[in-house]
């Protein structure tokens, strides 16, 4: 007979150390948001900038010798590089601002455009390297293979990460607001959706819950209610 596994000491951890109640305010959201957005942007500009680096290296255009490395070739692919890690951390924060300050459904134009701004700068930040190597006719043909395969890669990289695999729109949290208010919900490091009940059975094998408010569940990304507690909390509207 198999051995009964004991159950997990659990944990529960408040998930924002600020207070609660600055933070359910929209216009404090709204703000943090902001400041998230603007930072994402900064660092896409200056993804574009090594997108210019490289591409003025590469030509000859500009001589760049550091750390006694005077090859284009080297210097190049390191523009590439900063490139793609700016494109990806302008991402993470970009998306981060959509989870405290959602955009409307209504607004499809902007709905789109805000779940997708991290695809967008991929592509303006990469892709048009992969061009320019491609009909740089002076380039060698050796050369030329690799650093289209780095810069594809490096697009395909950030494209994947740049995408907001679970968009929540103003709706979304709008609907979660009504329903829970001021309550706190409970969620885990690695799961998909917030509890209403800290005691739910999915929780029960997490040693570290997250509490807090409805508002710091949708920037930890979860924005999908429980379906086990939301069937529980019905039962318990029926009795």
């Amino acid at each position: 007979m198999a051995e009964k596994k004991a159950p997990v000491e659990r944990k529960i951890v408040r998930a924002n150390k600020s207070s609660a109640e600055s933070f359910q305010d929209k216009q404090t959201r709204k703000s943090k948001a902001s400041g998230f957005r603007v930072a994402a942007v900064i660092l896409w500009l200056v993804a574009i900038g090594f997108e210019v680096l490289a591409i003025l290296i590469n030509s000859g255009t500009l001589y760049f010798e550091l750390f006694g490395i005077k090859d284009r070739f080297v210097w190049v692919i390191v523009a590439i590089v900063l490139d793609l890690i700016c494109v990806i951390i302008g991402a993470q924060l970009w998306k981060k601002s959509n989870d405290i300050d959602p955009a409307s459904e209504k607004n499809k134009l902007k709905y789109f455009l805000w779940n997708n701004m991290g695809v967008i700068a991929a592509i303006i930040a990469l892709a048009p390297l992969i061009v320019i190597f491609l009909k740089d006719k002076k380039l060698d043909a050796k050369k030329k293979k690799i650093l289209v395969i780095i810069a594809a890669v490096a697009l395909g990289i950030a494209m994947l990460t740049g995408v907001d695999w679970n968009p929540a729109s103003q709706e979304d949290l709008e609907a979660a607001q009504a329903e829970i208010g001021d309550g706190t919900v409970y969620w885990t490091a690695f799961g998909k959706s917030y509890h209403l009940d800290p005691d739910c059975h999915t929780l029960s094998r997490s040693s570290v819950i997250y509490s807090g408010t409805i508002e710091e569940a949708f920037e930890a990304n979860r924005n999908d209610p429980c379906d086990f507690c939301a069937l529980e909390e019905a039962a318990e509207i029926e009795e």
